[in-house]
């Protein structure tokens, strides 16, 4: 039967699915049939010719187990053998690799589109890779997509009872060898930590490349503070071709503000509950991925796995081809038994940025953070605006005006050698507000050269005008600014089940508002990070009233922060705030 969670949720009509055959990508027109492509075959012009011949099998029916029908793609290697297959599970059209938006946007980022073969569902494997290596590639439209039936919902049991069924059902096909593995990047990364802890029998490894976790925590209320606009981005991919409709997350954000909220329970993935072989893949520089990476990887139950941070976006990264040879070896060890050493492969592998185009990466390690980091906290002096080692004896307020310039304060300290940090920074700050009961509170650690000015690193190919424009205050994700957090003071209580010093968490299941007069402690999880300062360098802390990160994507605005009257940040005395970083110690 259809998951009992789909009873709370809110719904709206789905999107309209334009079948022209341009929209959607040139071989979305639906027909089920079996389709052989031939070697060097060029699917769409600006693509790459195939390596091999396909076989296609186009808009297979496939039931769930309350009796709804999706349909998918599955592409086959010419062979007689029985072959695993790689599942992309996600709302993305299964055949919209040659779709206008997402040729508009590799485009964009410097990537283009030769990379691949035209099959590639968004941010999935390509299929021409795959098939030419004795692999099959299964595209779904899940339900409620193009022509699936049923009203899609966005992560949660849903999605896990029907990820479960397509594993099933792909294990018993005559050609299956028997094994799966998911793969992919964001949506189809996320979808993994919650189908994989169903624990499909056949489900044989995964591949999380940056997706978050938590729907609460690292999509609709990051830090507890609401924000609808990426969203509504997201649920544009909500199309149909047969009427449906589908689960509207912003009319749920205002329904169910508090993350108690079965409907935002449903949409927590158990990473502990995974048990199969995982080789996850992180970033320090995805302000919507990182948090729910790492803390998936922290808590992950798999026995066998590993974890590589890279210094780039997620999709010039996935898509590089020695990533994806390395990403062979781990499936080809798992899948399809070869014995090449992958077990040797470190456990952690880290990197270390330092903004100047000098970054140190695959740094091996058992654990992340590296034994050799260590916590220290630097506390804030207010009347020098410095970073220090030791607290001052008595506290000195720092004001700020909300809503006006330059609605911020920082605190800077200079390194008279080279410092290292990796791992898990917090901000622990003491705070009022004085006109009003809220605060929303963002942070960001910076880096500063030694002639004062304030480094940044793009992770994506393209460096141009037009993405200067978007990252500047914006487009948080194609370029690397530091560390950062933000947090709602009213919704500051921790959960003592899983906060630690070194990393906050927060229950979000309550509003505390604040009364004139009244200091409340704030300890704010701030991104993991891998960063090098050198002698005569400086790290910036920033604490604003405003995101200025920006958003995460062009095009979209970040949050709307909720913000009045007069902010104080108290320093030193019983109100020593401070900022806790994890230094490498040599």
């Amino acid at each position: 039967m259809t998951a009992k969670i789909t009873e709370k949720m809110r719904f709206s009509p789905a999107f309209e699915y334009i079948d022209n055959g341009i929209e959607h990508g040139i071989l979305s027109p639906f027909e089920t049939k079996e389709v052989i492509l031939k070697k060097g075959q060029l699917i769409a012009e600006g693509f790459k010719p195939l390596t091999c011949d396909i076989k296609m099998l186009k808009d297979v029916p496939v039931k769930l187990r309350d009796g709804i029908t999706i349909y998918t793609d599955i592409y086959l290697p010419i062979t007689e053998e029985k072959v695993p297959a790689l599942i992309a599970w996600s709302p993305y059209g299964k055949s919209a690799g040659t779709a206008p938006r997402y040729k508009n946007l590799f485009n964009m980022l410097g990537m283009g589109n030769a990379w691949n073969s035209g099959l590639t569902k968004f941010e999935a494997p390509d299929p021409a890779y795959w098939c030419a290596h004795g692999y099959a590639v299964c595209n779904p439209d899940m339900r409620g997509i193009a022509h699936s039936e049923g009203d899609t919902t966005m992560i949660g049991s849903q999605e896990t009872e029907d990820g479960y069924d397509l594993i099933e059902w792909l294990a018993n096909q005559s050609w299956s060898s028997g094994k799966t593995a998911l793969t992919g990047t964001s949506y189809l990364a996320f979808s993994q930590w919650y189908i994989a802890a169903e624990q499909p029998p056949h489900l044989t490894c995964i591949n999380p490349t940056e997706g978050l976790a938590d729907g609460y925590r690292d999509l609709a209320f990051i830090g507890g503070i609401p924000d609808e606009n990426f969203i509504e981005r997201l649920q544009v991919n909500h199309v149909s071709a047969k009427g449906a409709h589908r689960e509207d997350l912003v009319k749920e954000m205002q329904a169910y503000p508090m993350a108690d909220a079965a409907i935002w329970k449903d949409k927590v993935a158990d990473a502990s509950k995974i048990t199969v072989p995982a080789f996850v893949i992180a970033s320090y520089s995805n302000t919507l991925h990182t948090m729910g990476t790492f803390r998936s990887w922290r808590t992950l139950g798999s026995t066998e796995k590993w974890l590589r941070i890279h210094d780039r976006q997620e999709w010039p990264y996935y898509y590089d081809e020695d990533n994806t040879e390395e990403l062979r070896r781990f499936f080809d060890y798992y899948l399809l038994g070869k014995d090449n050493g992958w077990t040797n492969t470190a456990t952690v592998r880290y990197s270390l940025l330092d903004f100047h185009g000098s970054n140190q990466t695959d740094i091996p390690a058992e654990t992340f953070p590296p034994v050799a980091s260590e916590n220290k906290r630097y506390y804030m002096n207010g009347k020098l605006r410095a970073l220090q080692e030791n607290p001052e004896s008595e506290d000195f307020p720092v004001k700020y005006i909300a809503n006006s310039v330059p609605g911020r304060i920082s605190f800077q300290m200079t390194f008279d050698k080279e410092t290292y940090f990796v791992g898990y920074p917090k901000a622990k700050l003491f705070m009022e507000v004085n006109g009003y009961d809220d605060m929303d509170i963002f942070v960001w650690v910076q880096k500063i050269d030694k002639l004062g000015n304030i480094l940044s690193e793009f992770v994506v190919p393209n460096h141009g005008a037009a993405l200067q424009d978007f990252t500047q205050e914006g487009a948080s994700a194609l370029r690397y600014k530091g560390a950062w957090g933000r947090l709602r003071a009213s919704m500051r209580h921790l959960d003592s089940e899983i906060a630690t010093d070194e990393i906050p968490a927060y229950s979000f299941d309550r509003v505390e508002k604040l009364v004139q007069g009244e200091v409340v402690a704030l300890d704010i999880v701030l991104s993991p990070l891998g960063l090098s300062y050198g002698a005569g360098e400086t790290l910036r802390i920033v604490i604003s009233t405003k995101d200025e990160l920006g958003s995460v994507m062009p095009g979209t605005p970040g949050c709307t922060p909720d913000n009045k009257g007069i902010h104080i940040l108290h320093t030193g005395g019983e109100y020593a705030s401070y900022l806790q970083l994890p230094v490498m110690m040599k």
